[in-house]
């Protein structure tokens, strides 16, 4: 699939920041109108060996709503960006973007294990990403990064807004009852409410969706396969 080429990498943490709120403006919070339905979605997450500059990302596509794999790419190099909260995309982005240029598909909608616009700059990693793919990016988070809300109820389908200085940022979304909730943004070409639509309707029976939750366990196979083969084999043995 075509990747566009909007910025190098190889940046310090300072000229980070200044593209990061260039950038920001770009962004289209909005549902594409050129999308009428969502056939398939596409999940991604990277993994890392502790004390390695290695970075492991796997993309996974699903048709949607059936939430079948049709297609896996995975992608491995080094990193040479710093670990900075806030500036995350720089030491993962590479490598994210290095796994979908492998598919044969493009897909409809993207879900990412990261931040959209819930992030001090109002640019995460979906968001970043959406601008390079320019495809419907939504960041879907197991932890807040900024904002304040309300509790949120006990059930499946349950949310809070996320809030920032007076501003609607994210959804804190209930995906499974009695399970704790995850952060739902936007990340670029698509609305909160159409984004939090996608999550809940991908999540079946766990808490993450199954787009983002595939390529979570995917990514980490890769990780053990790769550091240790034959652990990796007897992993795959017990599941």
């Amino acid at each position: 699939m075509n990747v566009k080429n909007l910025h190098h990498w190889n940046i310090s943490s300072e000229e980070a920041i200044y593209l990061q709120r260039k950038l920001r403006e770009k962004l289209v919070l909005a549902d594409d109108n050129n999308t009428e339905s969502f056939s398939i979605v596409a999940g991604a997450d990277i993994s890392y060996s502790k004390g390695s500059s290695v970075t492991f990302a796997a993309v996974v596509l699903m048709r949607y709503p059936e939430m079948e794999t049709i297609e896996e790419s995975f992608n491995i190099q080094e990193t040479c960006f710093p670990y900075i909260p806030g500036l995350l995309t720089f030491r993962e982005g590479p490598a994210l973007l290095g796994a979908f240029k492998g598919l044969k598909h493009s897909p409809d909608a993207i879900i990412f294990d990261g931040q959209g616009i819930a992030h001090p700059r109002g640019i995460g990693l979906a968001s970043h990403m959406g601008l390079f793919l320019n495809i419907p990016a939504i960041g879907c988070a197991k932890t807040r990064l900024i904002g304040t809300h309300d509790s949120v109820g006990p059930q499946r389908g349950d949310l809070s807004c996320l809030r920032h200085n007076s501003q609607i940022i994210g959804a804190v979304l209930r995906t499974k009852s009695g399970v704790k909730p995850v952060f739902v943004s936007q990340g670029h070409r698509i609305s909160l409410e159409r984004s939090v639509n996608l999550v809940l309707s991908c999540c079946r029976g766990y808490r993450l969706p199954e787009p983002v939750r595939t390529a979570h366990l995917a990514v980490n196979q890769l990780r053990l396969k790769t550091n240790n083969p034959s652990t990796a084999s007897q992993n795959k043995l017990r599941r």
